[in-house]
C-alpha cells in the first residue's frame, strides 16, 4: 500500500510583502510653523523564507497550501519613524529538501541541517522618506519613495532523503525484508512488485552504539530513468546516498545482467550516481548451496565488493554490516 502521508513534491505560489512608502512629512509644532521634512521610511516587506526542521520526514504539511503570502511593509511615519516591517513567512521543511524555480527548474537552494534558513522570495525595499531628499536648493522636497513591489513566483520543493546508504534493486530482490532485519523499520513485505510505494528509513545499529541509517528505495525497473514503473518519482532519492547497495535475489536467471541494468538506468539518470561506492549483495542465499555461489561469483564484477546473505537464517547479515560501515568510513 502507498503511504498517503509521504509526499516529497509541492509546487507553491510565493508572494512576498511590498515594502512601505517612505513618508512625506514636514516637522510642525507651536513654535515651528515651517519645519523641515521629517517624513520616515518605509519597511520592508516580509520575506518568504525556508527553514529545515529535523523534525519533519514529509512535505504532507505543505500539500493544501497553494499560496504562501508574507505582510507588506508598513508605510513611513513622521518625526523621522521608520514603519515597521512585514511579517517573515517561514516554511519548514524536511532535511534534504531541494528548493527549485517553478518556471526554470533552476536550483534555488538546498535545506541540509537543522535550523538552516534560505531566504527564497525576498520582500519589496521600503521607500525613503522625504527627509532623504532635503538639499541647499530644495529645503522642502515635495517627494517620497514608493516601497518596492514583492515579487510573486512559483517555487518547487522536492525532497530527496537523507540517508547513509540507498538500497538499488529490482521489485522483490528483498530490500524490504533486509531493512526489517537490520533495522526497526517496518516496511510493508509481500510477494509482488512494488510493495513499497515510498523511501522507508531504518537505523542500523553497529558496534560500540555506532549507527548508520539505510533507506528502502522503491524498486526499480527497466526504463525507470524514462518515468516508466515508479521512474523518476524515486530515482532522486538516490543522490543523497553515500553508498548504494545493489540487491539481486538468488532467484534471478541472471545476476550480472540485472546489475549492468541497474547500473544502467542510474547512469541514465544522473551520471554522477556512479560515482559513489558500491556494494553489491546476492539475497536469499539461503536458496544457494556453495556450488552456485561459486558459479555465480564469478560472473559478477571484480571491481566492487560482493557477498552473499540471507535475511531469513541472518546468514551474511554481520558481513554485509561490516563491508558498509568500512565504505561509510
Amino acid at each position: 500500500m502507498s503511504n498517503p502521508n509521504f509526499i516529497d513534491y509541492v509546487k507553491l505560489c510565493f508572494r512576498s510583502g511590498a515594502g512601505g512608502a517612505g513618508s512625506k512629512h514636514f516637522h510642525r509644532a507651536k513654535h515651528v510653523p515651517n519645519g523641515g521634512p521629517d517624513g520616515g521610511d518605509g519597511g520592508r516587506g516580509g520575506h518568504i523564507i525556508v527553514k529545515g526542521n529535523v523534525q519533519l520526514w514529509t512535505l504532507l504539511h505543505l500539500k493544501y497550501r497553494k499560496h504562501i503570502i508574507a505582510e507588506k511593509g508598513v508605510n513611513g511615519l513622521d518625526s523621522n519613524m521608520t514603519g515597521a516591517q512585514g511579517n517573515d513567512e517561514i516554511i519548514e521543511v524536511p532535511l534534504g529538501t531541494v528548493i527549485r524555480d517553478g518556471e526554470t527548474g533552476e536550483i534555488r537552494g538546498e535545506i541540509t541541517t537543522e535550523g538552516q534558513e534560505i531566504i527564497v522570495t525576498p520582500g519589496g525595499k521600503g521607500g525613503l522618506g522625504n527627509a532623504h531628499f532635503k538639499t541647499s536648493i530644495n529645503q522642502a522636497p515635495e517627494y517620497a519613495q514608493p516601497g518596492e513591489p514583492g515579487i510573486e513566483e512559483w517555487i518547487i520543493l522536492e525532497l530527496k532523503v537523507l540517508a547513509d546508504v540507498g538500497l538499488v534493486g529490482f521489485p522483490n530482490a528483498g530490500k524490504s525484508t533486509l531493512l526489517s532485519v537490520i533495522s526497526a523499520a517496518k516496511p510493508e513485505i509481500a510477494n509482488y512488485a512494488f510493495t513499497t510505494l515510498t523511501p522507508n528509513l531504518g537505523v542500523v545499529r553497529y558496534r560500540n552504539h555506532q549507527s548508520f541509517i539505510v533507506a528502502d528505495i522503491p524498486g526499480i525497473i527497466e526504463g525507470a530513468s524514462e518515468g516508466k514503473g515508479l521512474g523518476l518519482r524515486f530515482l532522486r532519492h538516490i543522490e543523497r546516498n553515500s553508498v548504494l547497495l545493489f540487491l539481486i535475489s538468488s532467484e534471478s536467471d541472471s545476476p550480472e545482467k540485472e546489475y549492468k541494468i541497474l547500473l544502467k538506468e542510474l547512469k541514465t539518470y544522473n551520471p554522477e550516481l556512479l560515482d559513489k561506492n558500491r556494494v553489491l549483495a546476492i539475497s536469499k542465499s539461503d536458496l544457494l548451496d556453495d556450488e552456485l555461489k561459486s558459479y555465480i561469483s564469478k560472473k559478477l564484477p571484480k571491481k566492487i565488493p560482493h557477498l552473499f546473505f540471507s535475511s531469513a537464517t541472518g546468514e551474511g547479515i554481520s558481513e554485509l554490516k561490516d563491508e558498509l560501515w568500512k565504505l561509510l568510513n
